[in-house]
């Protein structure tokens, strides 16, 4: 219960300690949002983001500035599954059709990655920090992207050698210099799906793309993670492939 007070006093949190704005804690949040304030937007309980996602994901009604929203697809218009906006493409740059975009954390630089690397001692040979820019490529079974990936450390397990970045292109370690942590494993992707063509279900297999995918191709993961929310419903995709 002190806990519980300590935390409600970081920065007005609940306090509840639930887990969906991506931090263990509200005093985690609390100490973050202190030097970045945007992350505040994540508690659904101060945003007032409970409130249910529309079955399918396109836009609810009050999500938006009246004269900012789209007409609605032809299936949520029907009261069926969404089958996207109409000017919606479903394909990636190979012709293969998908289930959703995923977009990325507006307070994140790029699309969120759950990463391991093939040796994870190098996680801790490096002394890889929050906030150091790293380059690296996926590599074997997790996704097998002929891609080399850069992007800026944003969470660092050196016990595991687990890391989360965002991913941002090769501009950043071109400018500052970087970290190169050859081969990983991509274990996961965090984001958000605004619009889908059908359902979304915690446990179902998805063909998703990632909106900044330099190649536009599609990915499969398994979604074990679902939060919705009327600007759409925040995921965590596991188990990856491409094609």
């Amino acid at each position: 219960m002190d806990e519980m007070k300590k935390d409600a006093a970081c920065g007005g949190l609940p306090g509840l300690n639930c887990g969906a704005c991506g931090f263990r804690t509200c005093a985690e949040l609390g100490a973050r949002a202190a030097s970045a304030p945007e992350l505040l937007r994540r508690c659904i309980h101060l945003s007032g983001n409970a409130a249910p996602f529309q079955a399918g994901g396109c836009e609810p009604a009050d999500s938006s500035p009246a004269g900012e929203r789209g007409a609605p697809c032809a299936g949520c218009a029907a009261g069926g599954a969404c089958t996207g906006a109409p000017d919606e493409e479903w394909r990636d740059s190979l012709g293969r059709e998908f289930d959703f975009y995923l977009e990325h954390f507006p307070e994140d630089p790029g699309p969120r990655e759950v990463i391991l690397p093939h040796n994870p001692m190098i996680t801790r040979e490096l002394e890889v920090a929050v906030g150091d820019v790293l380059m690296g490529r996926p590599l074997g079974m997790s996704c097998g992207c002929p891609i080399t990936h850069c992007g800026v450390a944003t969470s660092v397990d050196p016990r595991t050698g687990v890391i989360t970045w965002c991913v941002t292109g090769p501009l950043l370690p071109r400018a500052r210099g970087c970290k190169d942590i050859g081969y990983y494993i991509a274990e996961a992707y965090e984001g958000l799906v605004a619009r889908a063509r059908g359902d979304l279900r915690v446990g179902m297999r998805y063909y998703f793309q990632p909106r900044q995918c330099m190649l536009q191709w599609r990915h499969s993961g398994l979604l074990n993670y679902l939060n919705r929310g009327p600007g759409g419903c925040q995921v965590r995709l596991e188990g990856l492939f491409i094609g």
